[in-house]
């Protein structure tokens, strides 16, 4: 499938035709994405949100629609400028931003890049080691470069807050608590290191989790960052990464904690966690008091499951499995869009997305049928 310059979608070799894709316009309105979320009102229209589309996919759609005609890339706003764009023409009511200043160094293994789309290609990617981090011992820990808040640069941010449409918001990515603690030890040291060095394991998470919730206080002081995303994976298909009451011990009170700061601010709180949280799903809503939870895997938990089981309670976003997303045909994707957004849309509280992120090696015509299929939904 490929777009002609009038930006219609000539047909693919499963003989579809999805004429005037995304002409159908969407104005963003970020008040009524969180009304949506609270479930104030029935939506009047499917909100849209993503954790985030990899630079990959974002340079592929600004080429096919030229999003960045009449800017200067010479300017040097012009990515912000860009995106603004871009993320208005997709639908999107928020986007994230990335702020330099605050990384955690871990081991990385490099590798090859299996995307199988040539024009969404990298030139790597980068694995975490799971047997092994940079702390293994006290020693290991004091010497640790721990990234400071303070250092963290704001000037894009304050950029946006000056220029940002006031219809729209930013978010950072914050809150990955277990995911430094894992990255930082190797999780199979982790899992070692939980009976033989428990206090050592106490004391990691506790700096983690501090400076989240420094990061996440910073976040808040800016008006235009609409929520407090915390993204932190927590489990795999068939249980969490450590016990529930390891996360309930060491984890889930510095959500807790970020989630609060949120709050006190106006903000919600939503969380990306991947796995099967089955076991903490009551504490993360009852006791963290997440506001929106985002993740979903049909092998886990379909998101129209969730819905029944807890969408009177929290907001869910996504949900579109990444399978479809990345082997299914047009026809499918826009098949299984509809069917979602029936059980969903109902009541509010359910933006559409993809069951994780809008990866490289999505072809970007499945991902730009979904959001086409969304605008287009008329309900019932």
């Amino acid at each position: 499938v490929h777009l002609s310059a009038n930006r219609k979608y000539i047909p693919n070799e499963r003989g579809l035709m999805s004429m005037n894709l995304l002409e159908q316009k969407i104005e963003p309105d970020f008040n009524g994405f969180l009304k949506c979320i609270r479930r104030e009102e029935e939506p009047k229209r499917v909100y849209f949100a993503e954790l985030f589309l990899d630079p990959e996919v974002v340079e592929a759609v600004a080429r096919r629609f030229d999003i960045a005609k009449g800017l200067n890339p010479a300017d040097p706003f012009f990515i912000p400028k860009r995106d603004i764009a871009l993320y208005r023409f997709l639908g999107y009511d928020m986007f994230r931003i990335n702020l330099p200043g605050f990384e955690f160094p871990i081991k990385l293994n490099p590798a090859g890049d299996d995307a199988t789309r040539r024009d969404q290609a990298r030139a790597s990617r980068d694995w975490v080691d799971e047997r092994s981090g940079p702390i293994q011992s006290w020693d290991d820990f004091e010497r640790y470069p721990w990234p400071r808040v303070s250092n963290v640069d704001t000037r894009l941010l304050e950029w946006y807050e000056k220029n940002l449409p006031e219809n729209m918001a930013v978010y950072e990515l914050t809150a990955h608590v277990l995911e430094n603690v894992t990255w930082a030890v190797g999780y199979e040291s982790l899992c070692y290191m939980m009976y033989d060095q428990p206090d050592l394991v106490e004391a990691i998470c506790a700096k983690v989790g501090e400076l989240y919730l420094q990061h996440a206080r910073l976040l808040c002081q800016f008006s235009r960052i609409g929520v407090i995303w915390g993204s932190d994976d927590m489990g795999f298909k068939t249980q969490p990464l450590l016990s529930p009451e390891n996360l309930r011990r060491l984890i889930l009170p510095w959500h807790k904690k970020i989630a609060e700061a949120a709050h006190a601010s106006g903000k919600l709180y939503f969380l990306h966690a991947c796995g099967n949280l089955d076991s903490i799903m009551d504490d993360l809503i009852g006791y963290v008091k997440i506001d929106a939870k985002h993740s979903f895997e049909d092998a886990i938990e379909p998101v129209t499951e969730a819905k029944r089981n807890y969408g009177n309670r929290i907001g869910l976003i996504g949900g579109i499995d990444m399978d479809i997303l990345c082997r299914g045909s047009e026809g499918e994707i826009r098949r299984r869009v509809r069917e979602t957004l029936n059980v969903c849309q109902r009541g509010g509280g359910y933006c559409l997305g993809s069951g994780n992120t809008i990866a490289n090696y999505m072809p970007a015509e499945n991902y730009l049928a979904m959001l086409d299929e969304g605008r287009k939904y008329s309900g019932l």
